[in-house]
């Protein structure tokens, strides 16, 4: 049975909701599922923005055969070739054998590697291209690297909706909820944890094209954007804009310290436990403390994102770096990590050497600073390392303190 939703006279939303995947591409938790995005449009031409993952396909063919009512489809625009968005592109095309697909020429080229038999059915629209479909027309943006290559956006002059292909996206299935208006209390800061990991960890390395789109975005008379994941914006559109701004530029929103701890028997832990108590003692206001071997990373990158310091808190572990410690690193450098200011809480044994080596890590992350003295502990938390974090707690305060002022 058919499950659809009127946006305007025109717009019908589409789309479905998955919560049986565990993984957002096999990589990043989903906890709450996701939604797959579609829209189907009405005019002179009828049109299909985009289609969804095979998972959720006997539920989409459904919704875009009761929205079209016995009408055909025209065309068919694949902003973004990635298969959560395209997966069932050769199955509509089988059920409306007239349509036509709209895309860019390296989408084409990516929707035949991943075998869709598209070839004489496509055609091609370039950065600025404008397509009539009656009383709509649609002005197609280049998006490149948002987060893929081949990445269009589109633009409705008529209605001024952006199609925003996996910009303004977010985790979360929509359980009801269309409209971002629509959410209120508690649940709209969920929407937002859930906006902001999506974006710091699909979209994050790509904050230079990211501001690209913004500036040719910033020309248009946008009154609702469309994305392929989560909500509608069509009231606080400015504040969601603004925040992808902060997240592209790898500004934080917030004064404040995420720790990000590993512990093999519980010491470190405890060193990071004095830390945070000390923190909130001098007055920081936000601190968030991650237990790295529990915590799946995307988590602790969507903070990073958000949060202005960070404190790395590692054991030494085969003369190396705590491996979830030093895999956090990693995708802090794979994700372009900019303009945080930095502390480093080490232990060890013997041949304490974790230390040395996260420092040596993170040069090479830009405009990252490396605050206060650099704590070691020699296997647990004595009186003299006690007061080294007190004082590097200290060092912290001041430093927001200086930010705020």
């Amino acid at each position: 049975m058919y499950n659809i939703r009127k946006i305007d006279d025109d717009l019908t939303f589409v789309g479905v909701n998955d919560r049986r995947l565990n993984l957002f591409e096999n990589v990043h938790p989903l906890p709450e599922g996701v939604s797959y995005n579609s829209y189907l449009l009405k005019d002179k031409k009828n049109v299909l923005f985009d289609t969804v993952d095979w998972s959720c396909g006997r539920q989409f063919f459904e919704n875009v055969e009761a929205a079209l009512d016995g009408q055909d489809l025209d065309y068919i625009v694949v902003h973004h070739a990635e298969p959560d968005h395209a997966a069932t592109l050769d199955e509509i095309l089988i059920r409306y054998p007239k349509a036509r697909v709209l895309c860019s020429a390296k989408a084409k080229t990516f929707l035949e590697q991943f075998g869709h038999d598209v070839a004489n059915r496509v055609d091609t629209v370039k950065n600025g291209d404008t397509v009539s479909f009656g009383k709509h027309e649609l002005t197609f943006i280049a998006a490149p690297m948002v987060h893929w290559p081949e990445v269009m956006v589109s633009f409705d002059s008529t209605t001024g909706t952006l199609f925003s292909a996996d910009a303004f996206g977010s985790f979360k299935t929509l359980d009801g909820v269309l409209f971002e208006d629509e959410i209120n209390g508690a649940e709209e800061i969920a929407w937002l944890n859930e906006a902001r990991r999506y974006y710091t960890n699909i979209v994050g390395k790509y904050g230079k094209n990211v501001q690209m789109l913004l500036k040719k975005a910033a020309g248009l008379d946008i009154k609702m954007i469309c994305p392929l994941h989560g909500v509608i914006w069509r009231h606080d559109i400015a504040r969601f804009i603004e925040k992808y701004d902060l997240w592209s530029r790898y500004e934080p929103e917030h004064l404040g310290v995420v720790i990000a701890c590993g512990s093999m028997y519980g010491n470190t832990e405890q060193a990071a436990d004095i830390l945070a108590n000390a923190l909130v003692q001098r007055g920081v206001k936000r601190v968030r403390f991650f237990d790295v071997s529990k915590t799946h990373p995307s988590y602790v990158i969507a903070a990073i994102f958000r949060y202005s310091h960070l404190v790395i808190a590692s054991p030494t572990y085969n003369l190396g770096i705590y491996p979830p410690v030093h895999n956090l690193i990693d995708d802090m450098k794979n994700l372009n990590i900019q303009n945080r200011t930095i502390s480093i809480v080490e232990n060890g044994s013997w041949a304490i050497k974790c230390g040395t080596l996260i420092g040596e890590e993170l040069e090479g992350l830009s405009d990252c600073s490396i605050l206060g003295n650099r704590v070691t502990l020699k296997s647990s938390v004595s009186e003299d390392n006690r007061e080294s974090l007190i004082a590097l707690a200290q060092a912290i305060a001041d430093d927001i303190y200086a930010k705020k002022n």
